[in-house]
């Protein structure tokens, strides 16, 4: 027993760009996360050069996450 086949026309020329066009158009989190992905990642390294053992204070990476936090939550 054989399936019906059915034919498909081709799309015309400018429904074919407008496809494209959308498809290839980015989202703006597509840029976002990893533009701040790469800054967060800098500035655990520049904060690296000041290393020193836990004496209880508060580093100003710690304070930037913790104000970050705060603004977003």
């Amino acid at each position: 027993m054989s399936a019906p086949t059915h034919t498909r026309s081709l799309p015309s020329a400018r429904r074919t760009r407008a496809a494209t066009a959308a498809s290839t158009r980015l989202h703006w989190w597509a840029l976002a996360l990893p533009a701040l992905a790469f800054g967060f990642l800098l500035l655990l390294l520049a904060g690296s050069g000041e290393a020193h053992a836990a004496t209880g204070e508060v580093s100003g990476l710690v304070q930037a996450a913790e104000q970050l936090l705060r603004a977003v939550g």
